[in-house]
């Protein structure tokens, strides 16, 4: 579908590397139909132009100029000035495509002052290894053939959920920043190993297929979460006495909260991102 493509990113971080990393391992676009570009770091480009052979350039106008979708890749609170950057080269013949926690299409299209075609996604890293867990919802001007490509495009690089746009700060919170909250218990996990004798790559290896098969378990089960891990345990046993202390510290109510926190942080940075003082 994407073989006459040209996809350009303006902002070129981790979450830039992760969907180019993951198009061009599933072979969906050739490295030459990629570009990046960013503000300043022109390191940053070097490296994903050494690592993925893709096209990198500081000129964003000529960067945008000449793709058919472009990827709003940049921190929510410079959304305004990478707008600004590129507007008068954005066309209505193009798709925008937004990864940016926070930020509405409707805000984006306000930005952009003409009815171009934009779709709001949320990705996360695991894109670089195909196995994002993305959302998306299209914009006013999103027909259903632009949605269709941006479901191709991330569809890629793992699985495409479409929702009604007042949901994405939750998916922020959740599998957005979801990543971050499984590597956080794996170093615990890994500390505890090393305190207990392991060696690393040996807990490396039986934590990774843990994490592989309790997935897996879930993914083919119609009990609840509450119902697996009940049935790991036996009275008296080890996971029971492993979950009088997590239940004594707080980790479940805890792990509520901070994703409760972050799905909060997604709105206030919209919020934010409309105010003089974003920057």
């Amino acid at each position: 579908m994407l073989r006459n493509y040209h996809v350009t990113f303006v902002g070129a971080g981790s979450m830039a590397e992760s969907i180019i990393g993951g198009l061009l391992s599933k072979e969906l676009l050739a490295p030459e139909q990629i570009t990046a570009t960013n503000n300043s770091e022109k390191e940053r480009l070097t490296y994903l132009s050494d690592q993925y052979g893709i096209n990198t350039t500081s000129d964003k106008e000529a960067a945008v100029g000449k793709a058919n979708i472009v990827v709003l890749a940049v921190k929510p609170k410079h959304v305004e000035e990478a707008i600004s950057d590129i507007q008068s080269v954005l066309g209505e013949n193009q798709l925008l495509i937004s990864v940016l926690a926070g930020i509405s299409t409707a805000y984006i299209q306000k930005l952009c002052q003409k009815e171009i075609p934009i779709i709001r996604t949320m990705p996360n890293t695991s894109a670089k290894v195909g196995a994002s867990a993305t959302a998306m919802t299209p914009g006013s001007f999103a027909s259903k053939q632009d949605l269709a490509v941006s479901q191709s495009l991330f569809q890629a690089i793992g699985t495409v959920t479409t929702l009604e746009e007042g949901k994405l700060d939750a998916v922020t919170g959740l599998s957005g920043s979801g990543p971050a909250y499984v590597y956080y218990i794996v170093e615990a996990m890994e500390q505890a190993a090393r305190e207990t004798g392991l060696e690393e790559q040996e807990a490396k290896e039986l934590i990774i297929q843990t994490l592989y098969g309790a997935s897996k378990r879930l993914q083919n089960t119609d009990k609840s979460s509450r119902e697996l891990y009940k049935e790991v345990m036996s009275p008296g046993g080890t996971t029971e006495a492993a979950f009088e202390v997590l239940e004594s510290h707080g980790v479940q109510h805890g792990l509520q909260k901070a994703i409760e926190r972050a799905v909060k942080r997604s709105e206030e940075l919209g919020v934010s991102s409309k105010t003089p003082t974003s920057s």
